[in-house]
Order: C-alpha cells, then sequence, then structure tokens
C-alpha cells in the first residue's frame, strides 16, 4: 500500500531559502514541510514578508533552495539541472502571476498561443479544449482583442487560460487577485476554483488576503519564514 508522502504531487522537506548581502544573511524561508495530495487546492496565507513569495519561487523551480527538498511529481528539483528544470516546469506547472505579463502586441488568443508554443509539445493545441477553456473562463468573446483593450479581471482570466492551455497538472498562482477590484477578485477566484474542480488540477495559491483563501480546501499560514498554522477551508 504506497505511504502518504508518495501520493504527494507537490512535497517539500526542510527547505530553507538564505539571501546574503555581504556579511548579512536573512532567513527568507526556514525549514518548511508541506505536502499538496494531487487535485487539492491549497492556499499559504501571510503578510507581505512573511516567505510566501519566495516559497511560490522555490516550489515552480525558479529559484534553488539553500537547504532541503523540493519534490514535484516525485521529481526532486535539486536533482535536476537547469534544462531538465525548466521542461518540468513547462511540461507540469503552469504559473499565474499577480503582474498579468500579457504581451501587448498580441491578442488574448495569440498570447496563449504561443504559451503553448513555447512550452515544446509537438502534437498541435487543442482546439476544442482550448474552446472549453474560453467557456470555462468566460472570455469567448474577448480573445481577439489586446490586453490594452480587456478589463484587469479579462487579463487575467487571459493569463488563467494561458496558464492552463498545456494541461498541467500543476497551477501555482501568486496573488492572482493582487491588482484587481472586489468584484473581479471574487470572478477569478471562482474561475481558479472551477478550473481546479472541472479539470482536476492541483491548485496552490500564494495570497496575502484571508478571504481570497477562504476558496481553498485548506489553508496553511506563513509568518516569518515558516508554517505556523494549518486549517481546514470551507470554500465559497
Amino acid at each position: 500500500m504506497p505511504s502518504e508522502e508518495s501520493k504527494h504531487i507537490i512535497q517539500t522537506e526542510n527547505l530553507t531559502k538564505v539571501y546574503a548581502a555581504g556579511r548579512i544573511k536573512v532567513a527568507a524561508v526556514r525549514a518548511v514541510c508541506i505536502g499538496v495530495q494531487p487535485g487539492e487546492f491549497v492556499a499559504i496565507v501571510g503578510p507581505s514578508g512573511s516567505g510566501k513569495s519566495t516559497l511560490f519561487y522555490l516550489l515552480g523551480g525558479l529559484t534553488r533552495a539553500t537547504e532541503g527538498r523540493v519534490i514535484i511529481d516525485g521529481v526532486d528539483f535539486a536533482s535536476l539541472n537547469d534544462a531538465e528544470r525548466t521542461r518540468l516546469r513547462k511540461h507540469r506547472i503552469g504559473f499565474v502571476f499577480q503582474r498579468f505579463n500579457l504581451l501587448p502586441t498580441l491578442t488574448g488568443l495569440g498570447n496563449v498561443e504561443i504559451a503553448y508554443e513555447v512550452s515544446g509539445r509537438k502534437e498541435p493545441m487543442d482546439q476544442q479544449y482550448l474552446e472549453h477553456l474560453s467557456d470555462l473562463l468566460a472570455i469567448k468573446g474577448r480573445l481577439h482583442h489586446r490586453p490594452a483593450e480587456l478589463s484587469g479581471g479579462e487579463q487575467q482570466r487571459v493569463a488563467i487560460a494561458r496558464a492552463l492551455i498545456t494541461r498541467p497538472a500543476i497551477v501555482l498562482a501568486d496573488e492572482p487577485t493582487g491588482n484587481l477590484d472586489t468584484k473581479n477578485s471574487h470572478a477569478v477566484l471562482q474561475m481558479l476554483l472551477r478550473s481546479n474542480r472541472e479539470l482536476g488540477q492541483t491548485t496552490l495559491m500564494i495570497t496575502h488576503n484571508p478571504e481570497a483563501a477562504a476558496i481553498a480546501g485548506r489553508i496553511l499560514y506563513m509568518r516569518d519564514g515558516q508554517i505556523v498554522k494549518e486549517e481546514a477551508a470551507s470554500g465559497f
């Protein structure tokens, strides 16, 4: 019978990240141990400076740990070279950031298409799946507009489509509602929840907002680089 640890799609073991500036060393993340099972929606909540964004970058393989391990779907990031890390990110992880990072000269559709192209997949993009994403995220009539012609909420939904188009097993979202008003924040959170439930992706969201975190099934609270509390959430 498989152990509980073997079921984790995201796992960290004593994960630590220390930044050094001359003789001064600051531990942004300190001995963090977490496990996330496939299909879970987990939120990590903490104030500014708590280390949650550094943890996000560690989990996504965007920076290297000082100590400890990040294991994604059974693969230890530390065992991979740069090319292998990039390939794992492209094929297994979709990223949603606070800044939408859409290319301004491309339409929404163009931004989604280029994300698929750079993922290195040989098969053509599944148009039926794109249609499903467009319906799920309520952007069907907006994909042929450039970012400047879209509202903040629409831009973030296009960014979510861009993250999901490669069918990643994991979605990492860093303050996805940070640049949105209350109405658009609620809509984007609902879209993340629907994609988690209907598409089966494991979702881990970083946020400073406890109300946003309530959408998750589980909340981890972070302070001073450590996970200090965990609780179940009721969701919307």
